[in-house]
């Protein structure tokens, strides 16, 4: 099925409002992702946002366990 980019589309987005940047790993601590990623989500592409939605909760377990930093936002 072809992906629609008009307007009207709504954009799927993992935020849920708790908007802090973990320090120590440089990821939200609401939704897992970069400042880079935040700030680049509505011109992402479908294909974009769905790969680094899928890589959340493996930040999420990795940055409770480990407190790593993850580095290099995707390009649009």
């Amino acid at each position: 099925m072809p992906e629609r980019t008009d307007l009207t589309t709504p954009i799927d987005t993992p935020c849920i409002k708790v908007c802090t940047i973990d320090p120590h790993t440089g990821l939200c601590q609401g939704c897992a992702r970069t400042l880079d990623e935040i700030a680049q989500w509505s011109i992402y592409s479908p294909a974009t946002r769905r790969r680094i939605m899928a890589e959340l909760p493996l930040r999420q377990t990795g940055k409770n366990r480990q407190g790593g930093a993850v580095t290099g936002a995707p390009g649009p």
